[in-house]
């Protein structure tokens, strides 16, 4: 049975400028207790595609033309022809949506569970103790182990994996006969992803819903997916069952997808690229297959951690003792050799980025000791901490908020210099800063760009860019590409790996995807609740796994498989 059918939508945006096309002659259909899985890379259309199906959409969008259908008890409705009241009896009721940014789409001055009620006394007449009964059956049934603490909680106290069960309770409150999920497991540890994935198939059984489901993992779209829908630049490339799309795609831009991720069977020299598949009317596939022999590291010691420690006190007494703290990094202790990429694993709060701010000196150890080179980091002189900082850098996880806005990207590159007293004048500075531009493949007009006229690609590229400027030797990576395409994602790997080879660099790599981590990794260390679990070779990490907390991450990787 049918349940929504979309024919031939197309958009546009208007500004000053004009109209601008961002989908064109866009067209599907949606059945009854399946999952349509759309897929693309960032600005492709998917969530467009989602928002214009409720009117969801930027006041400056213009549908140009077509229709979106909606079937129910009989009756045919096109909800481009509903008005905005008729429309809210729709949304969350027959429709609903799981927004892709859980901290945006929650109100953060509102409880979680009176958020969830908001919606249920909205739709539905009943008292507020009976809709409060409903938002604790709800939180249950999303499996919340505290249902009660939850319901009291604002959204900053919770974790990313529970925000976004709640967004589910939220959206499946009134039982709708269709949910439109928008990347609902983006940014998420892939333990929590994979219970989020089949936490989303219980709820579709029970009580036999649709779903939309939005993703530009096609990893991800395999484990839900009966259909797939496959958008590049606002158009329907590819359209099939979920075995036809992946195991045997026609489009040049689906097969770029698939082959932009990481291997976990085989080692590549180098991830092919979208515009490999794109641009190339022909492509040897098995160009991309050599396999990759990982240098090995020498033998020097570069950083050395010994029982290290650091606890973060929330609350205090009057007399100033702690009262509260929590325990963040435990007795830790490794060495990272000279030339080697030592990944770092662990699910979110395990103290992955706490130990990365600690080693660049951002943030001070509680106790313990941490070695550069053979000296000891809290006794260095202010000089040598000033060295130090130039030697060792750090790339964020967030290139958004990482830049300045206010700055044009030329002058946040040379911030550094001037710091660090690196060139002798602006003319030599602006030399540098366009060699380094070149150095992470970005054009010189980049220079007097703000970072807002950037794509998420090319901000992490900035950020590297803004890493290397000083000739460090440590780098540490902190989730550096956990939110980005896949496609992207290959091209920083590829720049990350060729930099390491260039510039005899030494990594510590943060992230929790372990597809990636394996790809760029000699050894890997895994954490959990702030102490180190395992260390050892990235192949034997996969291949026998020490302890059932890493056997666990890695049956969680999502792997495209048949349905």
């Amino acid at each position: 049975m049918k349940l929504l059918e979309v024919k031939n939508l197309s958009l546009s945006f208007s500004n000053k400028l004009g109209k601008t096309q961002v989908l064109k002659d866009i067209s599907f259909s949606l059945f009854k207790s399946k999952t349509l899985g759309i897929v693309g890379e960032s600005g492709s259309g998917k969530s467009l595609t989602a928002l214009s199906i409720l009117k969801l959409l930027p006041n400056n969008a213009i549908i140009d033309k077509g229709d979106i259908f909606y079937f129910t008890q009989n009756k045919k409705v096109n909800l481009n022809q509903l008005s905005d009241e008729e429309l809210l009896n729709i949304r969350g009721k027959d429709i609903s949506m799981i927004f892709q940014e859980p901290m945006t789409s929650l109100n953060p001055s509102l409880r979680c569970g009176d958020q969830v009620l908001e919606i249920i006394m909205k739709h539905s007449k009943i008292s507020r103790k009976e809709a409060k009964s409903q938002v604790a059956k709800l939180f249950e049934e999303v499996k919340f182990p505290d249902p009660k603490r939850i319901y009291n909680s604002y959204p900053h106290e919770i974790s990313g994996g529970q925000k976004q069960r709640v967004m589910i309770a939220m959206a499946i409150a009134l039982k709708p006969s269709i949910l439109i999920a928008d990347e609902p497991t983006t940014a998420l540890d892939v333990t929590v992803q994979k219970t989020i994935i089949e936490l989303l198939k219980q709820i579709q059984v029970k009580y036999q819903m649709s779903i939309i489901f939005i993703s530009h993992d096609l990893g991800v779209i395999s484990q839900i997916a009966d259909d797939v829908l496959v958008m590049y630049k606002g158009e329907v490339v590819e359209f099939g069952t979920s075995d036809q799309i992946l195991l045997n795609p026609e489009h040049p831009y689906t097969k770029g997808l698939l082959n932009c991720r990481p291997d976990l069977n085989f080692l590549r020299e180098r991830l092919p690229i979208l515009s490999d598949f794109i641009e190339s009317v022909e492509i040897d596939e098995s160009t991309f297959n050599d396999n990759r022999n990982k240098k090995k590291p020498s033998e020097e010691v570069v950083l050395s951690v010994n029982q290290l420690n650091k606890v973060f006190v929330s609350k205090r007494n009057f007399l100033g003792k702690p009262k509260q703290q929590q325990i963040a990094v435990q007795n830790l202790n490794f060495e990272v050799f000279k030339g080697e990429t030592l990944g770092l694993v662990g699910e979110s709060g395990c103290g992955k980025t706490t130990l990365g701010r600690i080693i660049v000196q951002l943030i001070e150890q509680s106790s313990g000791f941490v070695k550069y080179k053979g000296k000891l980091l809290n006794e260095l002189t202010t000089r040598e901490l000033k060295q130090y900082r130039k030697n060792a850098q750090i790339i964020f996880q967030d290139p958004y908020s990482s830049l300045n806005p206010k700055l044009i990207i030329g002058d946040a590159l040379t911030e550094p210099l001037i710091v660090h007293g690196i060139c002798k004048n602006n003319t030599e500075q602006k030399e540098k800063v366009f060699e380094m531009l070149k150095k992470v493949k970005l054009d010189s007009d980049s220079y007097y760009k703000y970072p807002h006229e950037f794509s998420g690609g090319q901000r992490q590229r900035i950020v590297i860019a803004r890493a290397l400027i000083l000739n460090p030797e440590f780098i540490i990576c902190d989730e550096s590409v956990s939110a980005l395409d896949v496609s992207v994602q290959a091209e920083i790997l590829n720049l990350l790996n060729d930099l390491k080879d260039e510039l005899q660099l030494t990594y510590i790599f943060i992230s929790h995807d372990l597809s990636v981590v394996k790809y760029m990794a000699d050894r890997i260390m895994v954490m959990k609740n702030g102490e180190l679990i395992e260390i050892n070779k990235a192949d034997e990490i996969y291949k026998s796994p020490a302890s059932e907390y890493t056997k666990n991450l890695i049956d969680s990787i999502p792997i495209i498989k048949s349905n």
